[in-house]
């Protein structure tokens, strides 16, 4: 999952992970692990200094590689020579600006953050679950928790307690709703039919790692390139989450009583200015994809590709400047007719706020950005990936059977390193062009990554949201434990790595495009 606020890190010590049952033994031993590990900056700035160090030594030792399939013979440069100190000091800023992540992510930052700041998106999830009928409530909170990805991590702390006060109102157990869609929207986070900043950190590194090879000239890495699985996804992770939450879940918890602490009762249903506000907003932005729409389909539009193709074409390279149009629309029309935006002031306001929460993303992307240029350049990265898809070769683990040990790889390492930029920035580099030589698509390798930087998050005592939940909790459950928290989030974990799993396996099994133009295999 990835944390894009600077929340900070759950406490080094919690007097939740006791020493009684296996349970707290292993929560215990994940809490320890992962407060061992540095800060990702720290992180990233030893994987330069030891990287640096390597390449040197590599070249020091005349090493070099060919690709197979390729007559062309790369040697290993090293950083601590003097062409690497050349590159370094030209190329310091020039790798940070240019790093593909960046952007991107910022721009829609912006206005998905404007869109969170009138309120807009905490509405769209009244509107939808105030009127949803008592029986579809669960598969309803678990259908806009895998969405929720679009809002960031403000959907771990909206989302859950609006579920509990739409379960309680309902007559429904409201802490089936707090854990059910706490878990609904980390365990399926990078899921959804939504597009927001998740997509673009991803393809951005994404492209980067695939850039090492020959192979990924002519390869169209946009931010859709997923879009096909991580739709499907959604809807049959829904499907699922509502099943664990109905019949999994809340039988467990018992009958519902109520206690002194919980929160007050909220009337869910919109205002009339609320509900103007929303179709006001819908129009718009149904009007503004219209002209998006004309502007592509029709025979000699300019958003065609070469030759008049939909794929390729400057409509899904340029996919990010269309959504923060739609977004900034959808965000203004919406704060001024509910008067949460009077000003342009007040709209600069809203944007700058945003763009604050973002400030230590963007010092750990600087090193991240030097971690994978350094990759890139000194062909370290071209190393490690002919080793790693020939040990995988060796091994006889190829194909979807490579698929399955990456994503259970990523899982565990998910247990400690939270961060979805961080953990991408570290396999992506390694596995995206391993798998490429392996025959596979960067955007396949993409796709597995979504399914292990998720499904573990919820269990984890390093995501700080586990705490908040916990917190929510005990205002039902005055005496609620971490323990007892992980136990009940922990149903979700298994089912929905499984069911995507198979999901991504009908893909693969059936040579199903992933998104527009990212096929499972290269081409």
């Amino acid at each position: 999952m990835s944390s894009q606020t600077d929340l900070p890190a759950p406490p080094t010590k919690s007097p939740e992970t006791g020493r009684g049952t296996p349970l707290d033994r292993v929560l215990s031993f994940i809490e320890r692990a992962g407060n061992a590990l540095p800060n990702p900056v720290v992180l990233f700035s030893v994987l330069f200094l030891l990287l640096a160090g390597a390449s040197t030594a590599l070249d020091l030792g005349g090493v070099s590689v060919t690709v197979p399939g390729g007559d062309e013979t790369k040697h290993i440069t090293g950083l601590l020579t003097g062409d690497g100190v050349k590159w370094l000091v030209e190329n310091l800023v020039v790798n940070f600006a240019t790093f593909p992540p960046i952007g991107a992510v910022l721009v829609l930052i912006m206005v998905v953050g404007l869109c969170e700041k009138t309120g807009l998106l905490e509405t769209l999830m009244r509107g939808t679950l105030a009127r949803v009928p008592r029986a579809v409530l669960p598969y309803a909170v678990a259908l806009i928790a895998s969405q929720a990805h679009m809002m960031s991590d403000v959907a771990c702390i909206v989302l859950p307690p609006l579920a509990a006060l739409v379960f309680k109102s309902a007559g429904r157990h409201p802490v089936a709703g707090l854990i059910g869609g706490f878990a609904c929207v980390t365990a399926g986070y990078a899921a959804g039919f939504t597009v927001g900043s998740l997509d673009a950190l991803y393809v951005g590194i994404t492209q980067q790692a695939a850039a090492v090879l020959p192979a990924a000239d002519g390869l169209d890495i946009h931010l859709l390139i997923n879009y096909f699985f991580t739709a499907a996804s959604s809807l049959v992770l829904a499907a699922v989450g509502g099943f664990l939450i109905s019949r999994v879940l809340e039988p467990r918890l018992g009958a519902y009583e109520p206690a002194g602490e919980e929160p007050e009762d909220r009337d869910l249903t919109l205002t009339p200015v609320q509900r103007r506000a929303l179709l006001r907003t819908a129009l718009v932005v149904l009007v503004y994809l219209a002209g998006v729409l004309a502007l592509w389909l029709p025979e000699g539009a300019p958003l065609r590709g070469e030759g008049g193709a939909f794929v390729p074409s400057p409509l899904l390279s340029g996919i990010v400047p269309v959504l923060f149009g739609a977004f900034l629309l959808a965000g203004l029309t919406y704060g001024f007719s509910v008067k949460q935006l009077t000003s342009a002031e007040d709209v600069t306001t809203a944007v700058t706020e945003s763009v604050k929460t973002m400030s230590g993303y963007l010092v750990m992307m600087f090193v991240a950005a030097q971690v994978i240029a350094l990759f890139t350049w000194s062909n370290v990265g071209v190393l490690l990936a002919v080793k790693a898809a020939a040990l995988f070769d060796a091994m006889g683990v190829t194909g979807f059977w490579a698929i399955l040990v990456f994503v259970l790889l990523v899982s565990c390492l998910n247990l400690f390193i939270l961060s979805g930029s961080a953990l991408w920035s570290l396999v992506g580099p390694v596995f995206v062009p391993a798998f490429m030589l392996m025959g596979m698509s960067p955007a396949l390798t993409q796709a597995a990554f979504r399914i292990g930087d998720s499904a573990t998050g919820v269990i984890t005592p390093m995501n700080p949201y586990v705490f908040l939940v916990l917190a929510m909790l005990r205002q039902y459950e005055p005496d609620a434990k971490l323990g007892t928290l992980i136990s009940r989030l922990a149903i979700f974990v298994v089912p929905f790595m499984l069911v995507w799993l198979a999901i991504l396996g009908v893909f693969y099994g059936f040579d199903l495009p992933l998104g527009p133009g990212a096929d499972i295999g290269l081409k």
